[in-house]
């Protein structure tokens, strides 16, 4: 399973940096990439719960450090 979220992420990041946009437009962009971030952690948090205890090892996790992070709550870094 292929993520497409590298390119609209690349976008997303070069139009908030452009200058020449309404405040709006930047306000929305700028919570785009915050809410794009929050999904991406707790899918991420998702899957450590999926994952056996010698895929965790070889992420350099143990189940506790695994189960820590997945409880932590999507808007945490």
């Amino acid at each position: 399973m292929t993520q497409t979220n590298a390119l609209p992420a690349d976008i997303l990041m070069h139009l908030r940096d452009t200058r020449t946009l309404p405040v709006v437009s930047v306000v929305a962009i700028k919570l785009a990439v915050v809410l794009s971030k929050w999904a991406t952690r707790r899918r991420t948090r998702l899957a450590l719960g999926q994952l056996t205890d010698a895929q965790l090892d070889d992420v350099g996790l143990t189940p506790r450090a695994a189960l820590i992070e997945q409880r932590r709550v999507f808007w945490q870094a």
